[in-house]
């Protein structure tokens, strides 16, 4: 995959200040460019001290040869929803974290992205973009190379990556659409659990409710803030905890984990700059529920 700028103003001092404006790439990867040689102007190799003028062609490298070696490959099946040379995204289903760990070493959604990647000659490491919980469904993107990973990382940061869930939340709401801005931090002595602290991170979730059904609303939740978490800790907070979340709420015979499911992402492309937008269909647990 490369990226190409072909110089049409006097702006530019130097390559290495146009392809941090231009592409907004970073001084870590710019190096890692430039020491594999992976920067050519006018198709001849240079570092980024040199200077351009009007018609150059500047064009960047952006594939390297990267192992994950301490994911094992493992042969599952992916639910691809959408893919090309910078992206893979899948739909997770719920019970299967994304990394894995000292429990699940070789039953992670990156074991088996490793897997698919070697079975198309693809060496790359594994680079989730997004992150959800091992009982959250959902869109899940990894990037194929670190730029495109930055990108969307940035895009995230600047909220131009759009997160948009579906949740089951017990109760009915006072009102039905609304803005819950409350920090989030780390609950004291637990590695896993957060809660609502005045010490926290910045969470804003906006909610709209789109049904009720006996005692439970139908909740489509947008993320300004991604942080862990996030939505489950600030329903439980407004007193509509996630219907079956045993770690905010309490468990339910009507589904056996936290019901929601990351339904929707929106962002900008990296490379086309086309925008990207995804969805993924309620799966059967939560979709029983809503009818």
């Amino acid at each position: 995959m490369f990226l190409k700028y072909i110089v049409n103003n006097n702006k530019y001092q130097n390559v290495n200040q146009l392809l941090k404006q231009e592409f907004q790439i970073s001084s870590r990867l710019l190096h890692k460019l430039i020491i594999n040689q992976h920067v050519m102007l006018n198709d001849i190799t240079i570092d980024t001290r040199n200077s351009v003028k009007i018609g150059d062609v500047v064009t960047v490298n952006l594939d390297f040869e990267e192992t994950s070696e301490n994911i094992t490959p493992i042969n599952m099946k992916l639910d691809i929803i959408y893919e090309d040379d910078a992206l893979l995204v899948l739909n997770k289903p719920a019970g299967i974290a994304i990394h894995p760990s000292v429990l699940h070493y070789e039953d992670s959604l990156a074991n088996g992205v490793k897997f698919y990647f070697e079975s198309i000659n693809l060496k790359r490491k594994i680079r989730p973009v997004n992150r959800l919980d091992s009982n959250t469904s959902g869109l899940v993107v990894f990037a194929k190379n670190e730029y495109i990973q930055e990108c969307l990382i940035t895009q995230m940061k600047d909220n131009t990556f759009k997160k948009e869930y579906i949740a089951i939340a017990v109760g009915h709401f006072d009102k039905p659409t609304g803005i819950i801005n409350l920090p989030i931090a780390r609950k004291e002595n637990s590695i896993i659990e957060r809660c609502i602290s005045k010490y926290g991170q910045e969470a804003i979730t906006k909610y709209n409710v789109l049904k009720e059904i006996n005692n439970l609303s139908i909740v489509k939740c947008v993320l300004k803030t991604g942080r862990t978490h996030q939505i489950r800790v600030h329903m439980s907070a407004i007193g509509h905890p996630l219907l079956g979340d045993k770690m905010y709420g309490s468990s339910s015979d009507l589904i056996n984990r936290q019901a929601l499911h990351s339904y929707k992402i929106s962002f900008i492309h990296p490379i086309t700059q086309n925008n990207i937008e995804l969805i993924s269909d309620i799966p059967d647990d939560m979709k029983v529920l809503i009818r």
